[in-house]
């Protein structure tokens, strides 16, 4: 994946216009890399630019050879659960792929046997816990067969043991892994970290290094 120049503007309350994300230009071939940063660094904005979420104001992104499907976990998983049955919101996010309904359960049973669900696919979402509604989020996102997963801090709302469980299922993914957190353990188990501030990238790099400049930055602003 290439970005070249990418810039971001929003519009403030009163109209204005103004730069949310600062031209970035950078190569990410990395299996697993990590976005961190203060709040409204310009995490999100990235992470949906590449995503096809958000349009740039200036730049260009490509893929080599071609753009892959791409899957997104945002923070809070009631964003994009559709469905209220757990089963339903899977097949859901089938009905692309599989045109066969029968197929299509057969994939469900698959999917959220895979992310230890397999006795939840007739339960309400709503009967779910944080953890479990999240890892539906996921089951719906590897139901595409995604190229590449990106996560907008996906463990925001899990307690610990939940969020540490989660992290470790993103982590062994098989697609190429872009994800935004406020962990820096998390961050330091990726390939490659990349730290905004202010809508710029100031670090980017070895993981250690680079969360090491973010520590140092946040601290110089206390």
């Amino acid at each position: 994946m290439t970005l070249s120049g990418i810039a971001v503007d929003a519009e403030d309350s009163s109209g204005t216009s103004r730069r949310i994300l600062h031209p970035v230009s950078l190569v990410i071939d990395q299996q697993r890399t990590a976005v961190i940063g203060a709040n409204g660094s310009g995490k999100s904005t990235f992470l949906r630019v590449i995503a096809g979420l958000l349009s740039p104001a200036a730049g260009e992104l490509s893929f080599s050879p071609q753009t892959p499907r791409t899957g997104f976990i945002f923070s809070n998983p009631q964003a994009q659960l559709i469905m209220p049955v757990v089963g339903e919101d899977i097949d859901f996010s089938l009905r692309r792929l599989i045109r066969s309904p029968r197929e299509r359960a057969q994939r469900v049973a698959e999917i959220l046997a895979s992310v230890d669900l397999a006795d939840r696919v007739d339960s309400s979402i709503y009967d779910l816990s944080s953890g479990e509604r999240q890892k539906v989020a996921l089951a719906g996102v590897l139901a595409t067969q995604p190229g590449l997963v990106l996560a907008d801090e996906p463990t925001t709302l899990l307690d610990l043991r939940n969020a540490a469980e989660f992290q470790r299922r993103l982590l062994t993914l098989s697609a190429p892994l872009i994800y935004a957190t406020h962990d820096l353990d998390f961050a330091s188990a990726a390939d490659r970290v990349i730290v905004f501030d202010s809508g710029r990238i100031i670090a980017d790099g070895e993981p250690r290094a680079a969360v090491a400049a973010y520590r140092e930055r946040a601290l110089s602003e206390d």
